[in-house]
């Protein structure tokens, strides 16, 4: 026997020895506990980066080694396994790998996992291989296919649909977002022996061959992906809750959801109009002729009130209605005393949700100096910058509120968005935020103010208050016509040779279109579809964040609809219906989102303790943290007495963020038994 073979097989044989009792003695070997904890073997490839980001973003303990780290732990028995209160312990409860034999498949460490796996039922994920007998499949030249995937529509199998995959439906299609680049690489292999299909194509001559399925062999279950992907792509999206599901055999800390809000900025208020002669919008300090800026204003009608509220309905999406009650008292009163939208809103107030936008809408960070380009902060005579008072802010946030409750509408006090989310801090302009901001929304019982994700994507506090991001969706504000937003796509996306600003050659951050859209069709043809797309792109990401746009893009050619009618339509083709849209308002976010970091932090300082010991799931979390946890269905929660149904079904599953019940030190979950 070669010295590397001999040395695996005594590695593989003391694994053994410790945690498989011979068959006389098996019945009084305690049960095994497996910790929740998933190890990563990471080369530093896209497929494994990709499964650690749907780690990390659900709230899945995890452990990296680093293939490439000269002094990383050596994979042995006690790196995998020891014993804890007299009970074998599993380090991990499941395994990624690059691939099948990351380690060489004759080593002493790929001889100790495989062990491992076979002692405690460990399964192990190859993140990115070949079709192969190895991984169960047959040779691509035997039936099966190789090549670029770019378009491909790969299908979930009934094996995949009655597993790990439950929450997909329909059709899985591969990007192919730019035709003269190749975006996806594999291979498709017809199954051997041990092997279960869960996502297969289409194959010349006829039948089909496997992109993902599970290998069991040799004692072991491997999930087998034989093409390439990175953490952005469509389909690795799609399929990376049903990875992590099917690597943790359903039983996690973490857990994930499909979230979509839209507020509605600005309703009741007029937006600008982009003047697509100069190529700016009237009224903006940096455009000429500032006198023409109420020339022609944007704003929903009444038409446009009836239209949404019926949307609403069809679509089975809640709006978030951003008001500013005082912009609309003004047109009112400009208007000759009615003002029919406003009156349509009132009457359908109970179909949307309703946010704080401010009262007139006003900038509320510095004063704003606006004789040079970009403005500036005013300053005093000592040159510290002038700020809107507290008093202001106060009452530009309660008197919104007052006048909500005077219409008989339901507003959450502890949620604010201010002008242009001004008050926080503006770079290069503010680098801070207005020191009278934080007060001003303690005055008011504000708890969430919503922040610019592009900005500032993280959650950070205001006083006692926390910011709430926002992704803005590329709808512009200041257009109401398709061709208006062409025409200011133009400008922002195309060379300066090409006839636009050349905002796009001199930011390293964004690329150039090869050419103008054309104002007719550039909307529909290239803007909805790449919004629809990078909205979506949030939706399976676990990502809770709004997204917002401006009541402009509900008025004229409504050109918001599209976008998400498109959103919601790709959504619904591909999920089952067992994993539905979650449509949650600001509070609720900014209460994921901190709940988040606070769970994020304690997995960060070792203070979560998660295992499992047959039927029963134990999780300990220092106080004051709640902790997101996934379970099968049927799966109870232990009570001081007595047992309760445990979480909310989702994607086939029950999770929820959970905390023990009084008197009890951990959380204790008993599993079905069938």
């Amino acid at each position: 026997m070669p010295g590397a073979a001999r040395a695996a097989a005594l590695v593989a044989a003391a694994l053994l020895a410790t945690v498989v009792p011979s068959a006389g003695a098996r019945a009084a070997e305690p049960v095994p506990r497996i910790d929740l904890t998933v190890l990563v073997v990471d080369d530093g490839g896209g497929a494994v980066e990709a499964i650690t980001s749907e780690l990390r973003s659900t709230g899945v303990p995890y452990r990296s080694v680093d293939l490439n780290e000269s002094g990383r732990p050596v994979i042995d028995a006690a790196f995998l396994s020891d014993t804890v209160d007299g009970r074998p312990r599993a380090k991990y409860q499941g395994v990624v790998l690059p691939h099948e034999s990351a380690f060489g498949p004759d080593s002493a460490e790929q001889a100790a996992l495989a062990a491992y796996e076979r002692a405690f039922g460990i399964p192990q994920v190859d993140a990115s291989t070949w079709a192969h007998p190895e991984v169960g499949l047959d040779y691509t030249t035997d039936g099966g296919f190789s090549g670029v995937l770019d378009g491909t529509a790969a299908t979930v199998t009934a094996a995949g649909r009655g597993g790990p995959f439950r929450h997909l439906d329909g059709p899985l299609a591969f990007e192919d977002n730019d035709p003269s680049v190749s975006e996806s690489y594999g291979y498709a292999g017809r199954p051997r022996a041990g092997y279960t299909s869960y996502l297969d194509m289409p194959v010349a001559g006829g039948g089909r061959a496997s992109l993902v399925g599970e290998y069991a062999h040799d004692g072991r279950r491997e999930l087998v992906v034989t093409f390439a992907y990175n953490q952005y792509q469509r389909q690795f999206r799609a399929l990376a809750r049903g990875i992590v599901e099917w690597l943790t055999q359903g039983v996690h800390l973490g857990q994930s959801r499909s979230w979509f809000s839209v507020h509605v900025d600005d309703v009741l208020a007029p937006d600008a109009r982009w003047d697509t002669t100069r190529n700016c919008t009237p009224g903006d300090f940096d455009c000429p002729g500032a006198g023409d800026a109420e020339a022609a204003p944007i704003r929903m009608t009444a038409a446009d009130a009836r239209y949404a509220a019926a949307w609403q309905k069809t679509a089975g999406l809640t709006l978030d209605m951003v008001y500013n009650g005082g912009q609309g008292e003004q047109w009112k009163t400009e208007h000759g005393g009615t003002d029919p939208l406003a009156a349509q809103l009132v009457a359908d107030r109970a179909q949307y949700r309703w946010v704080n936008h401010t009262f007139t809408h006003p900038f509320l960070g510095c004063v704003q100096d606006n004789t040079t380009v970009p403005w500036k902060c005013a300053t005093n005579t000592s040159g510290a910058p002038l700020w809107t008072s507290r008093a202001e802010i106060s009452g530009q946030i309660r008197d919104n509120v007052n006048w909500a409750v005077g219409k008989g509408i339901s507003v959450d006090r502890g949620e604010l968005v201010t002008g242009e989310h001004s008050g926080l801090r503006t770079l290069p302009q503010q680098p801070v935020d207005n020191p009278n901001l934080a007060g001003a929304l303690a005055d008011n019982g504000v708890k969430w103010t919503a922040s610019d994700n592009s900005r500032e994507p993280s959650q950070r506090a205001v006083g006692a208050a926390k910011t709430v991001p926002r992704h803005p969706m590329n709808v512009y504000y200041n257009v109401g016509t398709a061709a208006e937003m062409a025409d200011e796509y133009n400008w922002i996306y195309t060379a300066r040779a090409d006839g636009g600003s050349g905002i796009c050659e001199d930011d390293p951050t964004s690329s150039c279109l090869p050419a103008p859209l054309d104002p007719a069709t550039g909307y529909a043809s290239h803007i909805v579809p790449q919004e629809a797309r990078t909205a979506l792109s949030h939706i399976v990401s676990n990502d809770p964040r709004p997204h917002y746009v401006h009541q402009s893009n509900l008025a004229e050619e409504r050109l918001l609809y599209p976008v998400l009618d498109r959103v919601l339509a790709d959504y619904r083709a591909l999920f089952a219906d067992n994993t539905p849209l979650v449509n949650p308002r600001q509070s609720e976010v900014g209460t994921e989102l901190s709940r988040r970091t606070a769970w994020d932090e304690a997995l960060a300082a070792g203070r979560v303790t998660a295992y499992r010991v047959g039927g029963t799931v134990t999780v300990r979390v220092p106080s004051g943290v709640t902790a997101p946890v996934t379970v099968p269905e049927g799966t109870r929660k232990q009570l001081l007495l007595g047992t309760a149904a445990f979480g909310t079904a989702y994607a086939g599953a029950r999770s929820a963020w959970t905390t023990p019940e009084a008197l009890q030190s951990a959380v204790t979950l008993k599993l079905p038994t069938t």
